[in-house]
């Protein structure tokens, strides 16, 4: 019985192997994320493709960085796909109040995000709709370039341009100074412009999941490497010394009976 419950006491340490690559997200928060020309929205739609995306991970490490006119860390680089999938329900345009889009200043942080881990893959993903953009991203996805780390961006949004509700589902849009309805169009160019210095690839985002596809199949082709983390157990198991306790009694109480022992005549 006492073997069956499994006694454990004590604590070890396990170092185990697993191999798999970096992703730093870097998503645009921007008012212009708030169009409707992809369902639900651009920004809701590119959180959705995150989400699906962090559940193909299996041993990858993914960080995420929002940004506008400039750039923050929302989640360092982790493998908890819980914690990334729970900071990225809290991302809104009211995290940043500084308008703009600046896609160089985004690069240049997650560059700085990744791990020291040699040999390991590095994917910059940036999702966004290029408009109003600040400047020096191409600089920045060429550096990028150079230190092995591929730029994909995900532009997201129609190039016919749509206005900014208010309000989601609303008809009542953002304007400018002079009271004209504000409409913000994707700028295709200048993401394919990036992705090519970054030596990555330009994927338009709409209504299907072939966006998601693409990015997953081109994320599969880096080189994974094994990285060793420790692993704690939390309690070490005991039972095989009660196991053989056990098998030692039952043999003695086999050689007593064999034997005769005047004690168990009577039996």
């Amino acid at each position: 019985i006492f073997m069956l419950a499994r006694p454990q006491f004590g604590s070890k340490m396990e170092t185990v192997k697993r191999s798999g690559v970096e992703a730093v997200i870097a998503l645009d928060i921007s008012n212009s994320m708030l169009a409707e020309d992809v369902i639900p929205n651009r920004l809701d739609k590119s959180k959705k493709l995150i989400a699906r995306l962090v559940d193909t991970f299996n041993n990858d490490k993914v960080g995420m960085i929002v940004f506008a006119g400039e750039a923050f860390t929302q989640l360092p680089i982790t493998s908890d796909y819980i914690s990334a999938k729970m900071f990225l329900e809290s991302i809104n345009p009211s995290l940043i109040t500084t308008q703009g889009t600046d896609i160089g200043a985004a690069i240049r942080l997650a560059m700085k995000s990744f791990t020291p881990n040699e040999g390991v893959g590095r994917a910059i993903v940036v999702i966004t709709d290029g408009e109003n953009h600040e400047g020096g991203a191409l600089e920045a996805a060429k550096e990028a370039a150079e230190k092995n780390m591929q730029v994909f961006i995900l532009g997201i949004g129609s190039p016919d341009g749509s206005p900014i509700p208010i309000t989601r589902g609303s008809n009542d849009f953002r304007k400018d100074k002079d009271g004209n309805v504000i409409v913000t169009r994707l700028n295709e160019q200048m993401c394919q412009e990036i992705a090519k210095a970054g030596n990555g690839l330009y994927i338009r985002v709409d209504n299907s999941n072939s966006a998601e596809k693409i990015l997953n199949n081109e994320i599969a082709k880096l080189a994974k490497s094994d990285v060793e983390s420790q692993v704690f157990t939390e309690f070490d198991e005991q039972f095989q010394a009660l196991a053989w306790l056990v098998f030692i009694l039952l043999i003695i109480e086999m050689l007593i009976l064999e034997r005769k022992n005047p004690l168990f005549k009577n039996v």
